[in-house]
């Protein structure tokens, strides 16, 4: 008999036991493209022709015991994902106990900090961003209502050859949080809600520059609240960088900040929401040579609506800049009683958002030429310059007429800093664009219903004339059988662009298949070049022209 299987053997057996008697979950994913080439619109056909990104996650548990893992293929990866994104292998793995007290974590894992500010490892997978963290992880939870949290590892930078690459430099953290209310029993009836925090990051890489004298250990700290009382809630967290020169902000040695504040107001039909962002010099990476999305450490939240309409969505998003930004936004929601004389029979929601972006101040009047510090500039938090980055004006009103009809009319107006968004090259300054979207759901029979959006975007000309790519017109019908079958057709018509072989449309046809947690949707047509946002995080996306197939599944 076989000595490797007699000693593999017992093994096996203990393996098979092992998972016989815990539960296991997960999901699978797989999208696979099938491209064409389209000289009119700059699709390239690569030479595999066919593309897939495939992953599935097993997660394991039995009693305290935990485990899983993430198999990732790429054969060739689909366009836009990053360049080192290549092969068949563990793209996470970890090992873990849990119980009431402690939570012990070894391999990969994900991790957040408060807001983020300090540190954020997480997965989007629409993005292609993973910045997971590989080492070990510790939250200890000593008695009701304290958490304290310890990370060590390094970051995932890309996934070459069916297997994890880290970046360069290590990322060491602590995090502690109490929630008064239940810590304390003299505030378990209060009526105000407290949560406090407090964050420090450290990251060491190796100073390997031989013109400069670079910080090996780069430290981030700071605090956090949480208030709720009645219907209010507050929060706040102001976190500061240590002396960090790197690529992004040219290797100056300035400290950095970031600061996020938010007010909330709700009750029944009505909600208000008020946020602030002051952000200075907080590029924040375990290398300082890598650029783009590469091994953030930490998360900037973008204060702006998450937009889903095609054309307002994916023709000028913005992205959050870590090397500087003042931001605000106010939101508001308001629904109007049904039978009231604005609400009607069905009542009435009107929504307007409104958010805007600033570069910081940066004094540098102050500052010697002489001076050997390195220092470049001094800034105060949520002093703001006049140089705009980035403004949304929105509103919308939903409004049901029938019980088979309804409706939503929205407005957008949106100036973005294409010197610093960088999202267009056929444009300078400041985008001015107007965009108006008519929605429309009517429901056929109980399962059967339609729904249509128009859409259209116009550009304001800029002194000089340009008008970027000039208007825009989108129209899709997608029916629906529920609830297993969809059907749908968009068509995207550049329509205004000045030149007139740029006067181009973009049509898809998509459907799809749902039973339970299985989903199966097909598309083909047209996409043209863009950005794809999410949070602030955004990839490019280039123009392709062919057929998407793609799986999904939950178990």
């Amino acid at each position: 008999m076989n000595l490797n299987f007699l000693l593999l053997a017992p093994f096996v057996m203990g393996a098979s036991f092992l998972f016989a008697q815990g539960s296991i979950s997960g999901n699978a994913e797989s999208t696979f493209q099938y491209l064409n080439e389209d000289t009119v619109i700059g699709a390239n056909q690569p030479p595999s022709k066919g593309l897939i990104n495939s992953y599935m996650n097993v997660f394991y548990t039995n009693g305290n015991f935990k485990a899983g893992m993430r198999l990732e293929s790429y054969l060739p990866r689909i366009q836009g994902y990053p360049n080192r994104f290549d092969g068949t292998g563990l793209g996470m793995r970890y090992v873990g106990y849990k119980n009431d007290f402690v939570d012990v974590t070894l391999g990969s894992f994900y991790e957040q900090f408060g807001s983020g500010l300090a540190l954020r490892a997480y997965e989007d997978r629409a993005l292609g961003y993973d910045n997971l963290l590989d080492g070990a992880r510790v939250i200890v939870k000593p008695k009701p209502g304290i958490v304290l949290k310890g990370v060590y590892g390094y970051q995932r930078l890309s996934f070459q050859s069916g297997r994890i690459v880290h970046a360069d430099g290590i990322v060491r953290g602590i995090d502690g949080e109490i929630h008064l209310n239940e810590a304390i029993k003299k505030m378990s009836d209060s009526e105000l809600d407290i949560v406090l925090g407090a964050s420090f990051v450290s990251k060491y890489q190796k100073d390997d520059n031989s013109t400069l004298i670079l910080p090996e250990n780069v430290g981030a700290y700071g605090g956090r609240f949480q208030l709720m009382y009645k219907n209010f809630f507050l929060d706040g967290e102001y976190i500061q960088k240590e002396q960090d020169p790197s690529n992004d902000n040219n290797y100056i040695y300035n400290y950095g900040h970031a600061s996020v504040f938010n007010l909330t107001y709700t009750k029944k039909g009505l909600g208000l929401l008020f946020s602030a962002k002051s952000v200075d010099n907080m590029s924040y990476r375990s290398d300082r040579t890598k650029d783009l999305q590469d091994v953030f450490i930490n998360y900037l939240p973008a204060l702006n609506k998450t937009h889903t309409y095609n054309l307002v969505a994916t023709l000028y998003p913005y992205a959050t800049q870590p090397v500087g930004e003042v931001a605000y936004q106010v939101d508001f929601l308001y629904t109007f009683k049904r039978k009231s004389k604005l609400g009607g029979k069905y009542g009435t929601t009107i929504g307007a958002n409104f958010s805007t972006t600033y570069q910081p101040k940066m004094d540098a009047s102050s500052i010697n030429p002489n001076d050997s510090t390195g220092v470049a500039y001094t800034s105060t938090p949520f002093v703001m310059s006049d140089s705009l980055y980035w403004q949304d004006i929105n509103f919308n009103i939903t409004k049901k007429i029938n019980k088979k009809f309804s409706g939503i009319l929205s407005y957008y107006n949106i100036k973005i800093n294409n010197d610093v968004a960088k999202i267009s090259n056929d444009a300078q300054g400041v985008i001015n664009a107007h965009i108006g979207v008519v929605e429309m759901l009517y429901k056929i029979a109980p399962k059967h219903s339609i729904r249509a959006e128009l859409q259209g975007l116009f550009v304001k000309p800029q002194a000089n004339g340009e008008n970027d790519k000039g208007d825009w017109f989108t129209a899709l019908v997608e029916y629906t059988i529920s609830p297993h079958y969809f059907f749908s057709f968009m068509n995207q018509y550049n329509y205004g662009n000045s030149d007139a072989s740029k006067r181009v449309n973009y049509p898809i046809v998509t459907c799809g298949y749902i039973k339970e947690s299985t989903r199966f949707t097909v598309s083909f047509g047209r996409q043209r070049a863009g950005l794809f946002c999410v949070g602030g995080v955004c990839r490019f996306v280039p123009a392709n022209n062919g057929l998407t197939l793609s799986f999904t599944q939950s178990f």
